[in-house]
Order: structure tokens, then sequence, then C-alpha cells
């Protein structure tokens, strides 16, 4: 039995899938992985993508992070893709609890999945950092500088960025979750990022599927590993 044949037995005999997915998911709808650095980010920015999504450039350089965060964060056109769309059916078909994500871009939601723990937060929410009014993404896109709330705050996604600390409640959903799950599918991520990387380590079961395009840190641990395109893997199951 080649691997995704015994994916898709592992799938048709369960009613209790957690998916726990990274950028790898996103980019095959066209967003790009910020930490791949291309030529032309070298040229516009004089900090690593790191530093610019950072708490503390965020407060001592906040116009200039919203320059990167307008032209490299918001992907408004990108569309679910084979892997999207399989969860969320999934889901529908009481086969999946959950979808643990680290990515902000809501292509999960848009695909239709209702379950979906944003360890990273989204871009499609933002706030107000004085009053806490809620705004929509296109309140960001549309702005110049720094976005203003009507009160005359700043207004802040609703992302986690580097130096600040995961929602708790968020955090303690998706490790409930994982914890429950017979099957845990992990897709398009090298597991290398913590926190969440350490997610897996709450896994009870023996049916860890690691689906990458390339070899990831916890290979070794795998039940299962199955290595290619994510969206390519899943139209192949049922």
């Amino acid at each position: 039995m080649n691997q995704i044949e015994q994916l898709r037995q592992w799938v048709d005999e369960s009613d209790n899938i957690v998916f726990f997915g990274g950028a790898g998911v996103s980019t095959e709808s066209g967003i790009p992985d910020f930490r791949s650095v291309d030529g032309l980010y070298n040229q516009q920015y004089d900090y690593p993508p790191e530093t610019i999504l950072s708490h503390t450039f965020y407060r001592r350089n906040t116009e200039e992070f919203y320059r990167f965060y307008r032209n490299k964060m918001l992907c408004l056109d990108a569309k679910p893709n084979a892997a999207h769309l399989k969860l969320a059916q999934w889901e529908k078909e009481g086969k999946l609890k959950a979808v643990v994500t680290q990515n902000i871009d809501g292509l999960h939601q848009a695909a239709g999945s209702e379950k979906v723990y944003e360890l990273h937060g989204s871009v499609l929410r933002n706030f107000c950092e004085s009053c806490h009014k809620f705004y929509d993404v296109n309140h960001i896109a549309d702005s110049e500088g720094v976005p203003k709330c009507s009160c005359g705050g700043s207004v802040k996604p609703d992302v986690v960025l580097y130096e600040e600390g995961l929602d708790q409640n968020t955090l303690s959903g998706a490790i409930r979750a994982i914890s429950e799950a017979d099957v845990l599918i992990v897709g398009g991520t090298s597991l290398a990022v913590y926190p969440a990387a350490g997610l897996l380590d709450y896994y009870n079961g023996n049916r860890l599927v690691l689906v990458n395009k390339t070899p990831t840190a916890r290979d070794g641990i795998a039940d299962l590993v199955v290595q290619g395109s994510i969206g390519e893997i899943f139209s192949q199951l049922n």
C-alpha cells in the first residue's frame, strides 16, 4: 500500500481527524511565504521580515510596518485551494473535528471550515488600540500611513507579531483538539517555529501524518510521511 492509499484508508476509518497546517497550505493559493525573501524585497526594505513583523518594530516604526504589511501580508485575491476545500468537506461529513493553522489569511473559513484555531490571528480582523472598535481588512488596505479609527486611535491587525504571546483561549482549544484526535495530519509546515511546532507533543494517537514538500524536523516520529504538494495529495483523497 502506498502512502496516499494508506492516508486515504485512515481518513475513511476516522471521524476524529485534526489538521494542523502552516505556510505551505497558503503558498499553493499564491500567498508568498514571507520568509522566502526575494530580490525585490531587499531593494524595498532595510530590515528582514522577522524584524519588521515584531512588536518592537511595530511600536517604533509603525508607518514602515504598515508599508511592508500592506505590500506583503495582504493577499486579498487569493482563493482556497484543494487542501482547504477537502478539509471543509471532511468537516461537513463529520470526519474532521478542527483545523489548527499558523496562517493568517482566512482561507480555511473562505473554503467553508467552521472550527478553525488561528494560532497567529487573522489579517481580516483589526481593532482600534484605544476604543477597540472593529475594522475589516479593507480599512487597512485602503488607508495610507498608519490606519486610524474614527476616535483617532491607531488600528492594529489582530495578528500575533514576533515577541507577542499566542491567544491563550485559541492555544488551549488547539491543544485540546490535538490531544483528543485519533488521526493528526500535519501539512505545509517545516515544524521549525515554536511554540506552534510543540503542539505535536500533545498528540496521543498512533496515526501522525506529515505532508510536506520537503523533510521536516519531526519526520522521525511520524507514523506516515507523504512528500509532495499538499493540494495535489489532498485532491487524490476521497
